[in-house]
């Protein structure tokens, strides 16, 4: 008998910001596989006696690859288990969720994909700005900062990420983002757009740097600490 998968969406890290429909499948889990940024005080909602395996993914400390993480994901719901993939953020931002979707398909196991709040719009409330604004911001855009190297990814659209009216976020980005910033520049974005780093966004450690495109690409080229953190820069960036 197959279980049932409940790709569950954590949020930043702050647990009062899950979705009532996240606790109730954390309630009710036979084993929860999470990821780091989903741990600490959200598993507090998981049902005494679940199984709890970690299979985070953090840059530049040893990770489990992405095919094991699948497969236990399979392994645990051809049981008959209730199983929760616990994900930071919103599932469907860059958590690699089709690859394990595509896992329980070819398996045949039945999920639901739950969504939540996404680092981006957390980074943003907790900077107390907007992400839109109209004339001048009217368009978001979501990028991430890291290929699977680790990385800036090739191809990507300078001129579109270069847009001084659109509000940019940068997902997994602190490492790479001095090259970035030196890219937008080129491709003709002002280097005194207002750019802010959010830090350990929804965790007692929070903090909220405001820089421009050029300060921060500096600071970031110097140190970029080890916290997971969101980039946003553009005219609301302030």
């Amino acid at each position: 008998m197959s279980g049932f998968v409940s790709f569950v969406s954590s949020g930043p890290g702050d647990p009062e910001l899950l979705t009532l429909k996240a606790v109730d499948r954390l309630q009710k889990a036979d084993a929860v596989l999470f990821d780091d940024l989903s741990s600490g005080p959200i598993l507090g909602h998981a049902r005494d006696g679940a199984d709890m395996i970690g299979v985070g993914k953090r840059a530049g400390r040893p990770s489990p690859q992405q095919s094991h993480v699948s497969k236990l994901l399979v392994e645990y719901a051809q049981t008959g288990q209730r199983v929760v993939r616990l994900k930071s953020g919103d599932s469907g931002i860059f958590g690699r969720l089709e690859e394990e979707l595509t896992a329980l398909r070819a398996a045949g196991i039945p999920y639901e994909i739950i969504p939540g709040v996404t680092s981006a719009s957390a980074a943003a409330a907790a900077a107390g700005i907007p992400l839109t604004r109209r004339e001048t911001a009217r368009r978001v855009q979501f990028l991430t900062g890291a290929d699977v190297t680790g990385e800036l990814p090739e191809g990507m659209h300078m001129q579109t990420l270069a847009d001084p009216n659109a509000t940019t976020v940068v997902f997994m980005g602190k490492r790479t983002f001095p090259k970035l910033a030196e890219r937008l520049m080129a491709a003709g974005l002002p280097g005194d757009t207002p750019a802010l780093l959010a830090e350990s966004v929804g965790h007692p450690e929070q903090d909220i740097t405001r820089s421009t495109l050029t300060e921060l690409a500096r600071k970031l080229s110097q140190s970029t600490g080890s916290g997971p953190a969101i980039i946003i820069y553009g005219p609301l960036a302030e």
